[in-house]
């Protein structure tokens, strides 16, 4: 049984089909690259898995349990967690507040719990200080120190990896990243990619799906990638053989 399972997932606006009918699977440790020219579908289906947009047709599930109309929570409580391409983190908060909105799962928000168990509360928040530093430091040690400082102090990278981090801090099983490089140089995105890659051989069951525009980087990281045109797959195998097929060079060159 796969770990997640999409079958003809179909979203509309009006007469616009930005997903037809589509087909996908994921196992438990994929790391899979979603590619396609801008408008393809791919943040559509991103919205359709997590809940944000409702699907026409189709249906999804997690280990065999359909999720197909699920709420974000309900996608969260399943352990499916996701980036945005535009950052959606509070600058004037700290990195600790940002990060701690991702672990709602292990929170306790009962108002008398959190105004007369003080103590307990205190605990708690030294586990949750503690296991923050402990996911940063996967990512880039010097962000620990940064704990307590407004993400708004942090550089375009940085922010990212909090964002990653803040995806990852509730142990999701399916992580979904959408144009993580997205304001970023080419270095900066190596060394992201560098940081997801050290991460994977920590969590190797983690199944990752990556949207992207730099093909390199898909070849680099992925062992699979499926190709949307128009809201349809057009191709779906490993990027070499995939980058090859005629109708993936007419999506995003265009007809000779």
């Amino acid at each position: 049984m796969s770990l997640l399972s999409v079958d003809r997932l179909t979203v509309s606006f009006g007469g616009l089909r930005a997903l037809d009918e589509f087909s996908f699977s994921l196992s438990e440790g994929d790391f899979v690259g979603l590619i396609g020219p801008n408008g393809s579908g791919k943040t559509t289906f991103f919205n359709a898995l997590t809940g944000i947009y409702k699907p026409q047709f189709g249906s999804v599930s997690v280990d065999g349990n359909d999720v197909t109309k699920a709420s974000p929570q309900a996608m969260y409580e399943v352990g499916v967690t996701r980036t945005f391409q535009r950052l959606r983190l509070v600058p004037s908060l700290s990195v600790f507040d940002n990060l701690i909105v991702g672990s709602q799962r292990g929170l306790n928000t009962n108002l008398w719990w959190n105004i007369f168990k003080r103590a307990g509360l205190r605990k708690k928040v030294d586990e949750e200080l503690s296991r923050c530093s402990d996911l940063l430091s996967q990512f880039n040690p010097r962000l620990v120190g940064t704990l307590l400082s407004p993400v708004s102090t942090l550089s375009m990278i940085d922010r990212r990896r909090i964002e990653v981090c803040r995806a990852l801090i509730s142990q999701p099983r399916i992580l979904l990243l959408d144009e993580p490089s997205a304001g970023m140089t080419h270095e900066e995105t190596r060394m992201l990619m560098e940081d997801l890659l050290t991460w994977k051989e920590r969590s190797p069951s983690l199944a990752i799906v990556l949207i992207e525009h730099e093909m390199g980087v898909i070849d680099r990281v992925t062992n699979r990638c499926v190709v949307l045109n128009y809201g349809k797959k057009i191709a779906e195998g490993e990027y070499q053989i995939v980058s090859q097929d005629p109708l993936v060079k007419t999506a995003y060159l265009g007809e000779e």
